[in-house]
């Protein structure tokens, strides 16, 4: 559908056919109960003349949504609605907009992605892959959720063959780790780099004809060969970035080079700065110094370029693309986006085009449900921070680079406790969730704990060890040792009744537990009944804190997508 065309019925501009809802202050599809295409005047659009430069159309014959809105709601100022209920004010009107439509943004370097459900038109256009158990079969729990967007270097599209390797099926180009925290309230964005040296595990792939095929694993290779390489698919990427970081990723969103030219015009540009003029003859980017607004050829160049800025290093490149993504962002939650029917549809049409996602988000609907999720985050409250890491000391001239310990731990261990990098003001918060109340009031003492101890993690013993640690270091000799629990998990998890939420504080307590980690049931404890911990990737040892530092490395490479600074 091109949401530009006129005087056909199947060519009709997609804002003719929401209509509001005036309980709700919604959008929805106009029922089409002759079983014709909706027909209908045409609304604003921009429309590109031979220059390249865009003009404004306003079509004479009729109303977009936005103008029908503010109509409705003059006529209906001072008065309700015929079920008896007062039309929102606009402020929540436009947020429900935002949430209905779902529109989010994750940009990054070749590619970005992004999704507005109008029409189940727009479920045809993604790709889906299965990857097993590799992720979330649901969109979204209670807890923390954590998405891998992957920019691959594959080769698609008018124009790109000068990207990328030849034949390439698409390495993991760009990887973005987007931990979401369980409240809501806010995120942290994690690059990492491209050229890190790890080990790639063994993954589960489908295959076309619906077998399963083991890939064996490789040690000491550079990130980016976790997908494409030896048919790995992107499982095999969020497998990877489970045995750096400990956290297991719910979903994937992946895109090539032509998603980052097309959504950058979609939107209508994207503003970018440089602290010095840039002529790049590799990437063709000829920017002056200070801000410009980008896109199509040269947004891609943009977020591909690294010999434009002050160490020509891929870290330098990923600083530009944090910058690009955060402004994107906020170009996309503008009032310029969210009012314009048309740049919506189109903006829609191609984030969905470009778009591959695990089966578990792969529909409209469900990517929809997870912009709910993820749409009333405030781009001041998401943090861009690039994973520690220091030059490979096994090279002489290091051109790939390995993990930093200590800061990425404490950085990993952050993300793990789903500790905020943001300073999240307490009015965008509840006043206090029940989760972090749990963590308020008595505390049992430690001979009456009682308390089962599995391993669902990945250190052999550590049920043992922490029975042990328990009973001769915590004074809790009521703890058992059950071994292996059913199934690995990746946070730790203590079950208990409401009658020993005072136990079940106090080993919080002892254990380092955030109050994320704390399972209450629905039925008081009988007798003698104990209480379920059972251990995950992110338990480190008996005696080591479960939850992570209170903040992260000072020195840490970091930006707000509120706000970015010039690349240099």
């Amino acid at each position: 559908m091109d949401a530009h065309s006129r005087g056909r019925a199947e060519d009709v501009d997609p804002a003719d056919q929401w209509v509001l809802d005036p309980h709700t202050g919604t959008y929805e599809l106009r029922p089409d109960n002759s079983g014709r295409e909706p027909s209908g005047p045409h609304g604003r659009s921009r429309t590109p003349d031979r220059s390249g430069v865009r003009r404004e159309a306003t079509a004479s014959r009729g109303e977009v949504p936005s103008q029908r809105s503010r109509r409705a709601a003059e006529g209906a100022r001072g008065r309700e609605t015929g079920r008896g209920t007062r039309r929102p004010p606009k402020s929540r009107r436009r947020k429900a907009l935002l949430w209905t439509g779902g529109v989010m943004a994750f940009v990054v370097v070749a590619g970005s992605a992004g999704a507005y459900a109008l029409y189940q038109k727009f479920n045809g256009n993604l790709d889906t892959v299965d990857i097993g158990d590799a992720g979330s079969k649901n969109v979204a729990g209670d807890g923390p959720l954590d998405i891998l967007v992957i920019g691959t270097d594959k080769r698609t599209g008018k124009g790109n063959e000068g990207y990328g390797d030849k034949g390439s099926e698409g390495h993991a180009d760009t990887n973005i780790l987007f931990h979401v925290s369980a409240d809501r309230t806010n995120a942290t964005a994690m690059s990492i780099p491209r050229d890190l040296i790890t080990d790639v595990p063994d993954c589960t792939t489908k295959q076309a004809d619906g077998s399963e095929k083991v890939i064996p694993g490789s040690q000491g290779v550079r990130f980016n060969v976790s997908l494409g390489q030896d048919g790995r698919d992107p499982g095999c990427t969020m497998r990877t970035v489970k045995e750096i970081t400990g956290l297991s990723v719910d979903h994937f969103m992946m895109v090539d080079f032509n998603a980052v030219k097309t959504l950058s015009t979609a939107v209508g540009g994207v503003k970018v700065c440089v602290a010095q003029a840039v002529k790049d003859p590799d990437s063709h980017l000829d920017l002056p110094k200070g801000e410009s607004t980008i896109e199509g050829e040269d947004a891609l160049a943009f977020v591909r370029t690294r010999h434009a800025f002050q160490n020509q290093s891929d870290l330098d490149r990923i600083k530009a693309q944090q910058q690009f993504i955060g402004s994107m962002i906020r170009q996309m939650k503008s009032d310029d986006t969210l009012t314009d029917p048309g740049k919506l549809y189109t903006l829609a049409d191609a984030a969905t085009k470009a778009l591959t996602v695990d089966s578990g988000i792969g529909s409209i609907k469900k990517l929809t449900s997870l912009a709910r999720e993820l749409g009333a985050i405030d781009t001041k409250n998401i943090t861009f921070v690039t994973m520690p890491v220091k030059d490979n000391p096994a090279e002489p001239k290091p051109v790939t680079v390995v993990v930093e310990p200590e800061k990425a731990e404490q950085l990993f261990a952050m993300l793990r406790s789903d500790t905020s990098l943001t300073e999240v003001k307490k009015k965008e918060k509840a006043a206090r969730t029940k989760q972090e109340a749990v963590l308020q009031g008595s505390r049992a003492e430690p001979a009456d704990i009682r308390v089962d101890v599995l391993n669902g993690g990945h250190i052999p013993g550590a049920a043992g060890a922490t029975v042990t640690w328990l009973q001769n270091e915590q004074g809790v000799p009521k703890s058992t040792n059950k071994a292996n629990a059913p199934a690995k998990i990746a946070r730790t998890t203590l079950a208990y009744a409401p009658n020993q939420a005072d136990q079940a504080r106090a080993l919080a307590d002892m254990m380092g537990l955030p109050a994320t980690a704390l399972k209450q049931g629905t039925a008081d404890a009988e007798g003698l009944q104990a209480m379920v911990l059972t251990l995950g990737a992110d338990f480190k040892g008996a005696g080591i804190p479960v939850a992570g530092p209170a903040k992260a490395p000072e020195d840490i490479q970091r930006a707000s997508a509120d706000t970015a600074e010039c690349a240099k």
